[in-house]
């Protein structure tokens, strides 16, 4: 059954309990995750769903210990004090309180894009390619290796937080030290020079992708967050084409060990055609500029509907809790 066309598997508010919409918390993607979960809280209270703001995993760990939580709907963003890394899903696992979204491993993994793509060249699917820097590294010789023009990027972070774009090599190091202002490993990748694509996953469709065209030369947190001039694409591709990149998203989202809700990116190559995965969002944004909604509307299913049935990714399949 389609994302179109499959209904949600709970009609009553009343069966989700007490459910904290998470969000906020202390990652560079604090300012996105609270206007995501805003959204969220407002559309879930519209359906009548008993749900209240949290700010943060210890903010939550003091409500579940109070009793206050039955279970959690997870807008964290990024890593160390977000809650895309792991930490809250086991966290919630191990006080039995269920959450959307994917378990500790696809988190965890698709928290870190070098893993990420060490376990997708592992079956055969396609990424940039990479090297992987450690501090001390030369990172001349890495771009030489690749080939400029490059992405320099932390590892473990989203919303192209410390990502630069290296056209030239006199402009390596100043890329390096912008990516090394945040923990973990540094990242770089060969630049695919054709157009950006994601594919939202919910359940287990691929919703149709979406295809960005920002107004400047990449897709920068101005032009994913601020910017009013990017245009989104939905379907971004047709045919056969649409078809594999649906495939491949669904493809890396089992590859990682992700479930319940994402979004895949992509890139094309324009003088090929060949698409090449990039990351998993695990909990992806949910602002007016987000494209799980968009690529949601394109297939009948609103803001509240869409948030409704994220919701019910922390369910079993017979309805019960999924922690």
């Amino acid at each position: 059954m389609s994302a179109q066309t499959a209904s949600p598997r709970i009609a009553d508010p009343a069966a989700f309990g007490r459910v904290a919409v998470l969000m906020g918390g202390t990652s560079a993607e604090r300012e996105v995750s609270l206007d995501s979960g805003r959204n969220v809280l407002e559309a879930l209270r519209a359906r009548g769903v008993d749900a209240f703001a949290v700010d943060g995993i210890p903010a939550l760990i003091d409500a579940i210990r109070a009793g206050k939580v039955d279970r959690v709907f997870n807008i964290l963003h990024g890593n160390k004090g977000g809650g895309e890394d792991g930490v809250l899903q086991g966290l919630c696992e191990a006080l039995g309180v269920p959450y959307t979204g994917s378990g500790v491993l696809g988190s965890a993994l698709s928290m870190d894009k070098i893993r990420t793509k060490q376990v997708w060249l592992s079956v055969g699917l396609p990424t940039p390619r990479y090297v992987r820097l450690a501090k001390g590294d030369d990172v001349h010789a890495a771009a030489r290796s690749l080939g400029l023009p490059v992405f320099v990027k932390p590892s473990c972070e989203g919303s192209s937080v410390g990502v630069s774009r290296v056209l030239d090599e006199a402009d390596l190091d100043a890329a390096v030290a912008q990516a090394a202002r945040y923990p973990g490993e540094l990242l770089m990748e060969q630049l695919i020079v054709g157009d950006e694509l994601t594919v939202p996953v919910l359940g287990r469709e691929a919703l149709p992708s979406i295809r960005i065209v920002p107004k400047g030369e990449w897709y920068d947190y101005h032009a994913k967050y601020v910017s009013d001039d990017t245009r989104y694409l939905c379907p971004g591709l047709e045919g056969a084409e649409e078809a594999e990149i649906r495939r491949l998203a669904l493809a890396a989202f089992d590859a990682a060990g992700c479930s319940g809700w994402g979004r895949v990116d992509f890139m094309r190559e324009r003088a090929t055609g060949q698409l090449y995965l990039l990351e998993i969002n695990t909990a992806p944004g949910m602002t007016s500029h987000s494209l799980v909604p968009k690529a949601a509307r394109q297939v009948g299913i609103d803001f509240a509907e869409l948030c409704w049935r994220v919701l019910e990714s922390s369910l079993k399949p017979d309805g019960g809790a999924a922690a």
